[in-house]
């Protein structure tokens, strides 16, 4: 990359250029990150296109699924003429048409132990934004073996759950100190089944997309060893402190 940004550049990311947090400095270290984003619905939309406007330089999507009529509420990247379609080919489209500088790798196929471990080296942060615990849980524990910076979001009906795990301290929890695979369901997390009002969504994918954001420039307070719950219905916003378990993976 050229030690000088272009005047493109210059007047696209202007307003955050002039961030005295980012500056040309923090734009730079922006353009040269690599983002995987694990889950392209209702969290994975506004975290890639969010990213993406940034100017983030390589952005990797992982999903398996096709686009559906129930999709469309809230996972922002897609309209009714995508029905039936790959997401991330879908999403690689209209990403591209946001920021054609911004490299979209897209990887459409269901998660699983080896292929992650195959992908996972390209990158430097990680975003799971998926919606059943296996998953969520292979993510982190392979964030955790490869020492990646991990955001986690989950939604709810009218709640957002974010957690934030550097796993470079070895002394940081991680994902198992929170939810015990033997005390939890995915129901929880199904929209199928719990519903999820479509703002909500928008919201908690955002907020991923800024903590993201937060650790490539190294700025602000970050959400390790606690986790972040909002009632977006009533307002209540919490930070509540996650305790490294002792027989947990992670030690």
């Amino acid at each position: 990359m050229s030690s000088k940004l272009s005047k493109n550049q210059l007047e696209k990311y202007s307003r955050q250029i002039i961030l005295k947090n980012i500056g040309t400095l923090g734009q730079k270290k922006i353009l040269t990150s690599k983002v995987l984003i694990i889950g392209m619905g209702g969290l994975g939309c506004p975290v890639a296109e969010f990213l993406t406007r940034s100017g983030i330089g390589l952005l990797g999507i992982v999903d398996h699924d096709i686009v559906s009529l129930s999709n469309i509420h809230r996972q922002t990247l897609y309209d009714e003429t995508d029905l039936g379609k790959s997401k991330v080919k879908v999403a690689q489209k209209k990403l591209k048409n946001i920021n054609f500088k911004t490299k979209i790798n897209i990887y459409n196929f269901k998660l699983d132990k080896k292929n992650l471990i195959k992908i996972i080296g390209n990158y430097d942060y990680i975003v799971d934004c998926t919606d059943n615990f296996e998953t969520k849980f292979l993510i982190n524990d392979i964030s955790l073996k490869y020492k990646k910076f991990l955001v986690t979001g989950a939604i709810s009906k009218f709640d957002g759950h974010i957690f934030t795990f550097n796993f470079n301290n070895k002394k940081n929890p991680c994902l198992r100190c929170f939810y015990q695979e033997e005390t939890i369901s995915d129901d929880i997390l199904s929209c199928e089944y719990e519903g999820i009002l479509g703002t909500i969504a928008g919201i908690i994918g955002t907020m991923q997309a800024n903590e993201i954001l937060k650790k490539i420039l190294n700025i602000g307070q970050n959400l390790n060893e606690f986790i972040l719950i909002l009632d977006l219905l009533n307002l209540n916003f919490r930070k509540i402190k996650l305790n490294k378990r002792k027989k947990c993976k992670c030690n």
